[in-house]
C-alpha cells in the first residue's frame, strides 16, 4: 500500500478522526465542568394511538463517533484518559432483523459491550449521572441518565463540527458518489418523459437507498413546480409537455450527507438552457470564493449581484443589478440563502456561532433565510446553491409594489412556465483552492 493509498484508507483516517473527537470532547467537558461525555444513539418514536414507529433518526452526536445509523438503544461513553466505550444494543427479537455484532476497521478504537435489553446499559454507564454531559433527546432518558445538553459542551462541540476531519471528507465523497450516480439516472428518466414520481423511484434505485435512508426528502419538480422551493408532491402522471426539470436530492454514507441540485431544460438549445448555463457559470465562480478568510455573508451578497446581472442580461430586469439588490427586487427571484454547512446533518449546526463559547453572528439585514454567517476556514464544508425562480406569490407582491416597473413582465411570463433554476454543489474550504466534491464526481 502506497502512502497515497493509506491517506485514503478509512481505517487510517478514522483513527485520526477518533483522536480528534476525543481531544474536542475533553476540552468541551472541561468547559462544562463534567467528567464524562454520554451520548445515546436515540430511540424509536411511536405514532399516537398506534403501534407503528416513525422512521428512526440517529442522534448526530452519536454518529459523529461511530459509523452506526440504525442502532437505537445504544450508548457512547467517553471519559478523558480512557478508551471510548460503546454500549451496543443487539436485542433478542424474532420480529425484526437484529443488528449484527459490531465489526470492521472502526471497532478496535472502542471498548464494545453488547447488551440484549435497553435497561442493561445502566450497568455500563458512569456511576454518577450528575457528573455526565448527556447529549440527546428527552426520549433517550434511561434511569438517572436524562439528557441535560449543557450549553458550554454543546457550543464547543457544534462549533468545531464545522471543521471536517479527512475521514469526514472521505465519507462525504462516498455519499457524493452515490448521489451523482442517482442524479444521472434522474436526468435520464426526465429525458425519457417520466413523471416526477417515476423520476424519484429511478433516483432511489440508482442511489440504492429508499426514501428513509436519504438525508432529506427528494425535491423532484417538473415545469412550473420548480418555482416551489421545497416541492415534494411527486405527481404520479407525467405532464403533457416536460419543459424543465429541477432536482434537489442527496444521498447518505455511514451518517454523512451530500446535497446536490441540478436543473435541466428539455430543449438543450433553447433560451431556458441558456439561462441555466448562465446560472451554472455564476455558481462555479461562487464556489471558487470558498476560500479561507472569506466571509460567507459576503458570498451571499455577491451572489445576489451576480444573479441580478443575469436577469439584466436576459431582459428580465429593466433597472441596474445594483439597484435591484439595494431595493430588494433581486430577492423576489432569489428568495433563499446561498447555502449552509453540511456534514453529519444536511443543514449542519452552529452556522451562526460567533465562537466555541457561544454568541451569534447575525444575518445581513433583509436576508432572513441565510443559514451560515461565519467566516470560512480550512476544513469547513458548505453548499453553494444560487437560484432564480418565478414564484407566483412573490411576483404578485412585486407587481403590486413600488418597483413593479423595474422588470419586464412579458419576459417574466415567457419564463414562468419553466418554474426556476437551482444549482448546488458541496464544497470544502482548504488552505488553498476549494475542493468541490460535487463537480469532482460529475467529472469522473
Amino acid at each position: 500500500m502506497t502512502a497515497s493509498d493509506r491517506s485514503a484508507d478509512p481505517s487510517v483516517l478514522y483513527a485520526s478522526h477518533v483522536a480528534e473527537l476525543q481531544r474536542r470532547a475533553e476540552t468541551a467537558l472541561a468547559r462544562g465542568g463534567f467528567d464524562h461525555l454520554v451520548v445515546p444513539s436515540g430511540t424509536l418514536h411511536y405514532q399516537v394511538f398506534d403501534d407503528r414507529d416513525y422512521p428512526y433518526a440517529v442522534n448526530p452526536q452519536f454518529k459523529a463517533w461511530v459509523p452506526l445509523v440504525r442502532n437505537p438503544g445504544s450508548w457512547l461513553v467517553f471519559t478523558p484518559g480512557a478508551r471510548p466505550k460503546l454500549v451496543y444494543l443487539q436485542p433478542f427479537d424474532y420480529w425484526h432483523v437484529v443488528p449484527q455484532a459490531p465489526s470492521g476497521w472502526w471497532v478496535e478504537h472502542f471498548e464494545v459491550i453488547v447488551i440484549r435489553e435497553p435497561q442493561q446499559a445502566l450497568a455500563y454507564l458512569p456511576a454518577d449521572a450528575a457528573r455526565c454531559a448527556i447529549l440527546g433527546e428527552p426520549l433517550s432518558a434511561l434511569g438517572a441518565f436524562v439528557p441535560n445538553n449543557p450549553q458550554p459542551v454543546i457550543d464547543y462541540l457544534e462549533y468545531h463540527r464545522a471543521f471536517k476531519t479527512p475521514y469526514e471528507v472521505a465519507m462525504m465523497r462516498e455519499a457524493t458518489r452515490k448521489g451523482v450516480r442517482a442524479h444521472r439516472a434522474a436526468e435520464a428518466a426526465f429525458r425519457a418523459g417520466a413523471s416526477e414520481f417515476d423520476i424519484h423511484l429511478a433516483y432511489c434505485a440508482a442511489a440504492r437507498q429508499d426514501a428513509n435512508e436519504l438525508p432529506y426528502g427528494n425535491i423532484v419538480a417538473l415545469n412550473q413546480n420548480g418555482a416551489v422551493l421545497h416541492y415534494m408532491e411527486l405527481d404520479r402522471e407525467a405532464p403533457a409537455q416536460s419543459r424543465s426539470f429541477l432536482i434537489d436530492a442527496g444521498a447518505s454514507h455511514v451518517g454523512y450527507a451530500c446535497d446536490i441540485t441540478r436543473t435541466y431544460a428539455a430543449d438543450r438549445d433553447g433560451e431556458f438552457q441558456a439561462l441555466i448555463d448562465a446560472v451554472d457559470g455564476a455558481q462555479r465562480r461562487m464556489c471558487d470564493q470558498v476560500r479561507a478568510g472569506f466571509d460567507y455573508k459576503q458570498l451571499h451578497l455577491d451572489a445576489h449581484l451576480a444573479l441580478a446581472g443575469i436577469l439584466k442580461d436576459f431582459g428580465v430586469l429593466k433597472t441596474t443589478p445594483e439597484a435591484a439588490v439595494a431595493n430588494g427586487v433581486s430577492a423576489v427571484f432569489f428568495p433563499h440563502g446561498i447555502g449552509h454547512g453540511i456534514g453529519l446533518q444536511v443543514h449542519e449546526v452552529a452556522g451562526f456561532a460567533a465562537s466555541d463559547r457561544g454568541g451569534r453572528i447575525d444575518k445581513p439585514a433583509g436576508h432572513p433565510y441565510l443559514r451560515l454567517t461565519r467566516v470560512l476556514e480550512p476544513g469547513m464544508a458548505v453548499t453553494i446553491e444560487p437560484g432564480l425562480y418565478f414564484v407566483d406569490l412573490l411576483l404578485q407582491g412585486l407587481e403590486q409594489g413600488e418597483h413593479a416597473g423595474d422588470v419586464d413582465w412579458k419576459r417574466i411570463e415567457q419564463l414562468r412556465p419553466y418554474g426556476g433554476i437551482r444549482i448546488e454543489d458541496d464544497v470544502v474550504c482548504t488552505e488553498a483552492a476549494p475542493l468541490n466534491l460535487t463537480r469532482e464526481e460529475f467529472a469522473a
